[in-house]
């Protein structure tokens, strides 16, 4: 990358967020979710990726005013993710490059990369509850806020995904999360560059704790008052939870980071991390367990766009 490289920028804090949310089929909640989005404090911009969608979801975002861009068929919850990224990248690079073109701004004046505030297309209203997540990265100092949601109206699952996912970051990190599958979370580029590449599918939010806290992230949970649709107990939601649940072990099993014959058990020592505290997280200055190693990155699953494919390049869609 160049231009607004949150590398190059030396760890610089954002000072604004963009809204990235992955939509497919919401054509009847986008338009309120987009419009909540833009008033939270410190969002400036809101991209929406229309995920393969056979309904108006697109259109009627771009008319609420985000930026949209369009994957021909659906490509999964962590591609979406990826793709919303890379055109926050992209429109970045060409505010830099027109501040350069304006004699007006000093050439020196180069804004940090905004944060990326993932919100699910379906909280309507309440999407503009994710504040205390954008607080928390652009105030204090946090390198991912993960949301945790009152008890939604509806919830009928058992919980075993939770717990799949609850027992695998405890076990590879040492965190103890309250809602794991949290997709409501803000996180800084600088971050979000070194947990590249996602996990795929439904693993993506799995993925990115333990990759997050791997890189000695400032990871915090924080209450928001967020509602979305609920999955009941119908033959589609148990299906949804299964592949919730293939993708979770999935993502656990590729970064090698469990008890290898304890996958779901709960023995062993946690050493939980409150966040309430300005330096790195006390896991990173204890040498490491030896099973807790990192793999290689080309062991991790990768999102990313197929070159055989160049329609499914991030690409706005054109003004009508």
């Amino acid at each position: 990358m160049t231009g607004v490289d949150a590398a190059q920028m030396g760890g610089a804090r954002p000072t604004r967020v963009a809204v990235v949310i992955p939509a497919k089929d919401e054509a009847e909640r986008i338009e309120r979710t987009v419009a909540a989005s833009f008033t939270i404090r410190g969002v400036d911009l809101v991209v929406v990726v229309d995920d393969g969608s056979s309904d108006a979801t697109a259109a009627l975002a771009k008319g609420a005013g985000a930026v949209v861009v369009r994957h021909r068929t659906n490509r999964g919850k962590a591609a979406a993710m990826a793709t919303g990224a890379r055109v926050v990248h992209m429109r970045e690079e060409t505010e830099h490059a027109e501040r350069l073109n304006d004699a007006a701004i000093p050439s020196q004046a180069v804004e940090p990369p905004r944060a990326l505030l993932f919100i699910d297309a379906d909280m309507q209203d309440s999407a503009s509850g994710a504040q205390p997540l954008v607080e928390a990265v652009l105030e204090d100092g946090v390198d991912m806020a993960i949301a945790t949601l009152p008890a939604q109206e509806g919830a009928a699952g058992m919980g075993f995904v939770v717990k799949t996912a609850r027992n695998g970051i405890r076990k590879a990190t040492g965190f103890e999360t309250v809602q794991p599958l949290s997709g409501t979370r803000c996180i800084t580029r600088e971050t979000w560059d070194a947990v590249q590449p996602l996990a795929a599918g439904w693993g993506v939010e799995t993925g990115l704790t333990i990759d997050a806290l791997h890189q000695g992230s400032w990871v915090k949970e924080i209450p928001a008052d967020l509602t979305h649709r609920a999955t009941g107990r119908d033959l589609r939601s148990q299906l949804h939870r299964a592949s919730q649940l293939k993708d979770v072990m999935r993502a656990l099993s590729k970064r090698r980071s469990l008890s290898p014959n304890d996958p779901l058990g709960e023995d062993g020592e946690v050493r939980t991390l409150t966040g309430d505290r300005t330096e790195a997280p006390e896991f990173v200055e204890t040498p490491p367990v030896k099973h807790f190693a990192v793999p290689s990155l080309e062991k991790n699953a990768q999102v990313k766009a197929p070159s055989e494919e160049p329609v499914d390049e991030p690409r706005e869609e054109p003004e009508q």
